[in-house]
């Protein structure tokens, strides 16, 4: 059974380079999400967001695996979408008023009445509190600007500006500051850690 990694098909989205700034075009996707607040190093609603996206896209991954048409693919990374009321707390870096979306891509594949089936089998079997804030939503970001930042999230800063520069030359910000974690960053060293630092315009 070949299994598919949508990184690789969607390569220019989800393996740019860390040498350039560039312009993408980001079509609709389907997404399982979860909306919070607070620092996501310490806040209890931050990590149980994460655990209930990655069980439930898993629990529908062996589905389809296991189903009629035997499909098997590579579950998407983590991506947050990061804002605050008063822009500022990102600027001091007050993490604590942070607010945020975490989220998993789904593919086209996984049919809703798959991934309806897994939230149904993880709540019978997992008494996961960000359950029932967990949502599936078809979410569009259309024209972005998009790097890779190589380095632990502390260091972001100048790679943020460097997408905030490129944008500034051609166009406005718009939308959410966007982060795709590609490293498994339990295992992996900080200094390696890759994240894709996206930023929509218009």
């Amino acid at each position: 059974m070949q299994k598919i990694d949508l990184k690789k098909e969607l390569k220019q989205l989800y393996r740019p380079s860390a040498k350039e700034v560039v312009q993408v075009d980001v079509p609709t996707f389907r997404f399982l999400m979860v909306d919070g607040e607070g620092d996501p190093n310490t806040s209890p609603q931050y990590a149980q967001a994460v655990e209930a996206l990655f069980t439930v896209s898993y629990t529908a991954k062996f589905m389809l695996k296991k189903g009629p048409t035997a499909t098997d693919y590579a579950v998407m990374p983590l991506e947050g979408l990061w804002w605050a009321d008063d822009m500022s707390s990102f600027a001091f870096n007050d993490k604590s008023k942070w607010k945020w979306t975490m989220m998993i891509m789904q593919p086209d594949f996984v049919e809703l009445e798959v991934l309806h089936a897994a939230i149904a089998e993880v709540k019978k079997k997992k008494a996961l509190p960000a359950l029932n804030r967990l949502r599936i939503e078809n979410f569009t970001e259309g024209l972005c600007a998009q790097v890779l930042h190589i380095g632990p999230f502390s260091e972001e800063g100048p790679t943020i500006q460097r997408v905030h520069n490129f944008i500034s030359a051609r166009y406005n910000l718009a939308g959410k500051h966007h982060e795709i974690y590609l490293s498994d960053i339990r295992r992996a060293d900080p200094r390696k850690w890759k994240t894709i630092i996206r930023q929509p315009m218009s």
